[in-house]
C-alpha cells in the first residue's frame, strides 16, 4: 500500500511540475492553483510514505517518478525533443527506480 501511495505522490509531482510550466511563470490562475494543490498533496503523501520507507529509497523513487513523468509530458505536451541520448538517460533513471524497489 505504501508503494502505491509513493507512486501517487510521484504522479502528483508530475502534475505540479507540468502545471507550473503551463502557468507561464504563475501568470495564469488555473495552472497556478493546480500547482499549489498538487504540490501540497504530493508532499503530504511523500511524508506519509517516508514514515514507512527508508529516506534513501522513498525520496529517490519519488524524484525518479517525477523526472520520468515530466520528461514524458514535456515531450508529448510541450513538444520538447526526444533525442536518443535524452531517452537513454531517462531509461537509466527508470532502471534506478526499479532497482531501488527490488532492493527494498
Amino acid at each position: 500500500m505504501v508503494w502505491f501511495i509513493l507512486l501517487i505522490s510521484g504522479l502528483l509531482e508530475v502534475v505540479w511540475a507540468t502545471a507550473m510550466k503551463a502557468s507561464d511563470g504563475f501568470t495564469k490562475v488555473g495552472p497556478s492553483i493546480l500547482t499549489g494543490v498538487a504540490a501540497f498533496f504530493g508532499f503530504w503523501l511523500l511524508a506519509y510514505a517516508m514514515k514507512h520507507l527508508p529516506l534513501s529509497t522513498a525520496y529517490p523513487v519519488w524524484v525518479g517518478i517525477g523526472a520520468v513523468g515530466t520528461f514524458i509530458f514535456g515531450v508529448i505536451w510541450f513538444g520538447e525533443p526526444a533525442s536518443i541520448l535524452r531517452v537513454a538517460s531517462v531509461a537509466l533513471i527508470l532502471t534506478g527506480i526499479i532497482g531501488l524497489k527490488v532492493a527494498s
